[in-house]
């Protein structure tokens, strides 16, 4: 069981913070396909504190997406206080600090994992926020840095008592990335020596990969990154199969009919041309395994207006349609494209 406060969550599914990934429109989605607790983009506490309107804009959030976190990252003390503190005036239901993004240009700042380098020098940061704000803290971070400095237990001990309310773990290295199979035994490990919930992250890219977390590991509850991504009912399946439901596949009017939902929600943030350009990223996982879709596909990229990406998706659907599901397969090309 997951709690925070009044927030209490029986097997949780969390949409974890990405970097273009996790805006308002995907968490708004994500929240209505199952997802129980969604992050903002990480969000730079240099960024914030100098005024970036782009920084500022990934902290907005809406009341329908709650219970909703945003998370913050920096190696500077100063910076990330005040960047937490402008969080706040949001009320997010926690402030995040990210301690395991592996990326070169956030580590080599001082950030993100570089700050497993040195736990006492983290703990003091993660003190010093939790002091400044009268919201709940939480930290996501990594085993450690490398195979040689495996030292979460020592870190979640720290972070525990500076009053952080829950630790989610990445159960790789920063020198793995998101190379090599996770070891989710450290979960269990960390709770033998915390009574924090803890959240289980990394390697969570099915359905059936949830349900395996929650079985394997004594985890609080689970967060699905990359899993999510073009795939937003990944929360709806695994919530089916750990109430011991059959699943079926979505069909693809569905996929259809959320991909574009996602798209109108995206162009009331960002405006219409910004977010048919930025959607582009999602079209492989929202029409993957249908037939003849890189035809598609290649129109997509090429459209600035959503009557235009409306309009394409729609008569591919009604090709898919006219074809038959049982001879989807078959379907010839010059059915599909353009020509």
């Amino acid at each position: 069981m997951f709690e925070l406060g009044k927030i209490k969550i029986e097997k949780g599914l969390f949409l974890a913070p990405m970097e273009d990934v996790t805006d308002i429109s995907f968490r708004l989605i994500c929240r209505k396909l199952g997802a129980d607790f969604v992050f903002t983009e990480f969000v730079n506490s240099e960024g914030l504190i100098r005024g970036s309107e782009k920084t500022h804009k990934k902290l907005e959030i809406r009341e329908k997406e709650r219970p909703v976190g945003i998370q913050i990252y920096g190696g500077n003390l100063e910076p990330m206080i005040q960047a937490a503190k402008i969080a706040e005036e949001l009320q997010p239901d926690v402030i995040d600090i990210n301690a395991g993004c592996w990326v070169k240009n956030v580590v080599g700042n001082g950030a993100g994992a570089a700050l497993l380098k040195d736990p006492r020098a983290l703990q003091d940061m993660v003190e010093a926020v939790v002091k400044s704000v009268s919201i709940p803290v939480s930290v996501k971070t990594r085993i450690g840095w490398d195979s040689n400095c495996i030292v979460i237990e020592d870190v979640a001990k720290r972070l525990e008592d500076v009053g952080v309310k829950f630790l989610t773990l990445h159960c790789r290295t920063r020198v793995q990335g998101h190379k090599g199979d996770p070891d989710w035994t450290w979960i269990e490990k960390i709770k033998n020596v915390v009574k924090i919930p803890i959240v289980l992250n990394g390697g969570v890219m099915t359905p059936e990969d949830a349900v395996r977390a929650f079985k394997e590991t004594p985890a609080d509850a689970v967060m699905i990154a990359r899993g999510a991504i073009g795939n937003p009912w990944i929360f709806l399946l695994a919530k089916s199969l750990l109430n011991g439901e059959e699943i079926r596949p979505i069909h693809f009017t569905k996929k259809i009919e959320i991909c574009l939902e996602h798209l109108r929600e995206a162009i009331l943030v960002k405006g219409e041309r910004r977010a048919v350009v930025e959607h582009r990223k999602f079209y492989s996982g929202y029409l993957r395994e249908l037939p003849n879709v890189s035809y598609v596909r290649s129109d997509l990229m090429n459209y600035f207006t959503y009557e235009h990406v409306e309009e394409r998706m729609l008569r591919y659907q009604e090709v898919l349609l006219q074809s038959g599901e049982a001879a989807l397969e078959g379907i010839p090309s010059k059915e599909i494209s353009n020509d």
